[in-house]
């Protein structure tokens, strides 16, 4: 469907995930990227009309069509856009560890350079997710969730398994997502349309209708080369494509100036090709051929299957009919056909050789033996999938299989089953699936007055004590003879992680009490509370003494950090005009032909450029101190955060963001507790 329609090979290497297209002198179409050695390339094959000869923007001496653009660190991120609707072009923004460059590249010059403190987000989007004709901002974290903004109100979380690398609007409410471990998928709003897994990973994606029907499919580009074209609706595969080297970004723009737009895909060796999509005068014939193909395809696929299917069939029963009983175990491999599967999930304490763990319980209605089970879980095994096939002197009707999850949501495990006899050469398959409860990792133990966590939080609900019952029953494994009276009453649990302790404690009134000192458990028990509720809004008086202590140690590093930063910056911004001072005096002494002097004010130059090279050392290490101190700080906020819901949430992190700008540091830690600033 789509149509290659140009090639081009550049000789310059480009970094994954820094390719854009910008009409930089407001009508040529031009291909920007970032290079290794802290330059960007941008490749004009429309006009020459460029003003070079400025510091920055210099002719490629490879190709007469590529400028290069001196950035002298290391890009790590590279977009082209409208910065200025009156200007009438885009700009070229070019990301550092430390600085923003915003580019007129018609011009040859810089629109502005900023140092800027970055954070842990590794991907941005625009997208309509309310449906309300104004777009929201989608943010994918290191922490694993995508977070929807409007303005500053979040307004919807989706927890994924791995670092969101990549989103990506497609239309309407519906975008495309990529994971760093080969995941990538498409949702709609906080729905998860479908996923799929590659041991690849996904370097860029994008939407484009390739097809001419009006509806984007999500077009990826994988760290081995291959370009794929999936449909928004079922993931299903519709085109594909292969490069020689791994794929660095997928674009799209008229690069022919023909009014059609093309898919632009680039290789990390400098290889570019365009894409044309599919004519809708032409979608009849193609697609309708294509979809014949598929169907023939997908029906002569159910046929092999069906065909055997049906052998085994018939070779069971002749074994059935002509063989005589196995002497082993008195069967002659038929299953009976009443034989049910039976799973049971409980919490495994373990012993010296083996830690704590949830425990899944598998096991026939008869004598059958269970020859191997395959899990399908999310974010549980490496690969997503996990094989149990006991040894042949240990095959007997039931297998039990250690189960730990790394963090507190709730999975799907996806079984299949292999159920037979010993003398089986095959074996009937159950599928089933069972949930693993959000809070599987927890074992209920007696309450112990002095290990209680002095860490808390404080709410109350309108919930009948028999709702809070259930809420446990569904989010914890409790063991079967559990029985939990009326209010008041409490519960305590043991993390299998780490050994801390959890309290919940519910009185007459309604209220509860979480004690624990993981804030971010609090959090999730939160949160969870709140969705199995119903709840909206959710205000919590919270304390969590140590953790709080840690925070303001790390406020008082970010101030030092702050301090030498300044001091290393008025430091350099000395030199630099030292710098300017010995240059002069050195030229004067070179046209006085008084070569001691110029000699001796070289020399100084050298070990001054010694010194700053010496001090932006310091000043990075400084840098990236700070920067993990400002996450640990950001992190912190959202986590206070997570312990409110509704409104109460979003002001509680608004507030705090106004104590941190006003260095209200006293203020910060009430609003952590109480949920307000005011007294």
């Amino acid at each position: 469907m789509l149509q290659p329609v140009f090639t081009l090979k550049l000789r310059h290497k480009i970094n994954p995930r820094m390719v854009a297209v910008g009409r930089y002198d407001g009508t040529h179409p031009c291909l920007a990227a970032a290079t290794q050695a802290g330059k960007v390339f941008i490749h004009n094959p429309h006009a020459r009309s460029q003003h070079l000869g400025a510091p920055r923007l210099l002719q490629s001496p490879l190709e007469s069509d590529v400028s290069l653009l001196n950035i002298n660190q290391t890009v790590s991120c590279l977009t082209a856009g409208v910065l200025n609707p009156e200007l009438g072009y885009d700009a070229l923004l070019v990301g550092t560890q430390t600085n923003l460059l915003a580019y007129d590249v018609y011009n040859n010059s810089d629109l502005f350079y900023r140092e800027v403190t970055g954070d842990n987000v590794h991907s941005l989007a625009l997208c309509d997710f309310d449906g309300d004709g104004k777009k929201e901002l989608l943010v994918g974290s290191e922490d694993f969730d995508i977070r929807v903004f409007k303005e500053d109100e979040i307004v919807a979380e989706m927890t994924e398994t791995e670092i969101i690398t990549s989103l990506c609007p497609m239309y309407g409410s519906r975008f495309g997502y990529a994971l760093s471990n080969g995941t990538v998928g498409v949702y709609d709003k906080t729905a998860r349309y479908w996923r799929i897994k590659s041991k690849n990973h996904a370097m860029s994606i994008h939407a484009f209708d390739l097809n001419s029907d009006g509806v984007c499919e999500l077009i990826t580009g994988w760290s081995n080369g291959k370009v794929d074209a999936r449909s928004d609706r079922t993931g299903e595969v519709i085109f594909k494509d292969s490069f020689s080297s791994a794929i660095a970004g997928v674009v799209e723009g008229d690069y022919r100036m023909d009014g059609c737009q093309q898919l632009i895909c680039c290789s990390v060796d400098g290889e570019i090709r365009g894409y044309l999509p599919g004519m809708a005068e032409m979608r009849g014939n193609l697609m309708d051929t294509s979809v014949e193909q598929d169907l023939i395809r997908e029906l002569s696929q159910k046929k092999q299957n069906l065909l055997l299917e049906l052998r085994n069939y018939e070779d069971n029963a002749k074994a059935e009919l002509s063989s005589p009983l196995n002497e082993a175990d008195g069967h002659r491999g038929v299953i009976p056909a009443n034989t049910k599967l039976h799973t049971a999930l409980s919490v495994n304490l373990g012993h010296e050789a083996q830690a704590a763990h949830a425990e899944l319980c598998i096991s026939t209605s008869n004598d059958t033996i269970i020859r191997a089970v395959l899990i399908f879980a999310e974010g549980i095994f490496a690969g997503e999938s996990h094989v149990v096939h006991p040894s042949v002197h240990h095959l007997s009707s039931s297998v039990h299989i250690p189960i730990s999850p790394p963090k507190d949501i709730p999975v799907d495990l996806h079984l299949k089953t292999f159920v037979g006899y010993r003398s089986s050469t095959q074996f009937h398959v159950f599928e089933l699936t069972r949930q693993l409860p959000r809070f599987s990792m927890y074992a209920l133990t007696s309450p112990d007055p002095a290990s209680e966590p002095l860490s808390y939080v404080n709410f109350i609900i309108a919930e009948r004590a028999q709702r809070v019952v259930m809420w446990l029953s569904q989010n914890f494994l409790l063991p079967e003879d559990t029985n939990i009276q009326n209010a008041p009453f409490q519960v305590c649990f043991t993390s299998l992680r780490n050994g801390g302790q959890l309290y919940i404690k519910i009185k007459l009134s309604g209220e509860i009490t979480i004690n624990t000192d993981d804030i971010d458990l609090a959090g999730d028990i939160i949160q969870s509370m709140a969705s199995f509720f119903a709840i909206e809004d959710l205000q919590v008086e919270a304390d969590f003494p140590v953790y709080f202590e840690e925070l303001r140690k790390v406020l008082v590093k970010v101030d030092e950090y702050h301090s030498v930063h300044q001091k290393l910056s008025a430091d350099m911004a000395d030199n630099s005009n030292l710098i300017r001072s010995l240059l002069v005096r050195a030229e004067d002494a070179r046209l006085m032909r008084d070569m001691k002097t110029m000699k001796n004010r070289y020399m100084e130059l050298y070990d001054l450029n010694k010194d700053l090279l010496n001090g932006y050392k310091i000043r990075c290490n400084n840098h990236t101190e700070l920067l993990g101190s400002l996450k640990a700080v950001n992190q912190a906020i959202q986590r206070a955060g997570r312990l409110r819901v509704g409104k109460p949430k979003n002001q509680v992190i608004t507030a705090c963001r106004d104590a941190i700008r006003s260095n209200n540091i006293n203020m910060l830690f009430r609003i952590m507790r109480v949920g307000t600033a005011s007294s």
